[in-house]
């Protein structure tokens, strides 16, 4: 039995208004036009997702929207997870086991630093860092999430808005 997790970092936000916390700050025109053309890009690999689950701070949440819209998915599958802001590894992989068994596809929104330190945690493929809106995507040979850790997890993926295929 296999599951995919796409690791997915929020699209390029703004900072051009001080009077918003961090939390608060919202997508760019670029940032909304980024997240359509990932999702459709995720489309066009024939993936599809069974739930997303989002950090809830407001970036993450409108990243997540965007690429449901795109899909066309139903806005009852996204989860709003306050642990996926700042997350530390330990926060990743606390979320990702506890993901319903009956999800074989899951879409995790979420911020830099964490996102990128729990790809390179993974083991499959290192990178760098992910820019905004990139996709990382692992498959994982469980039949259950708890077991993910543990679990023998092959790279499928890595892409970005500005990687040219």
């Amino acid at each position: 039995m296999m599951k995919t997790l796409l690791l997915v970092r929020h699209a390029k936000s703004a900072w051009d208004d001080p009077s918003l916390s961090d939390f608060e700050r919202s997508l760019t025109e670029r940032g909304k036009s980024d997240a359509k053309e990932m999702a459709k890009r995720l489309e066009e690999k024939s993936i599809k997702i069974d739930a997303f689950v989002s950090s809830s701070a407001k970036r993450a949440k409108k990243t997540a929207k965007l690429f449901m819209k795109e899909l066309e998915e139903d806005s009852k599958k996204l989860a709003l997870l306050p642990s996926l802001y700042e997350a530390s590894v330990k926060d990743f992989y606390d979320v990702v086991e506890m993901l319903n068994d009956k999800e074989k596809t899951v879409a995790l929104f979420a911020h830099n630093p964490g996102i990128t330190e729990f790809v390179n945690a993974l083991d499959c493929s290192p990178v760098y860092t992910m820019p905004t809106c990139s996709v990382y995507a692992v498959t994982v040979k469980t039949k259950h999430w708890k077991d993910f850790r543990e679990a023998k997890k092959e790279f499928l993926f890595f892409d970005y808005p500005k990687n040219e295929e």
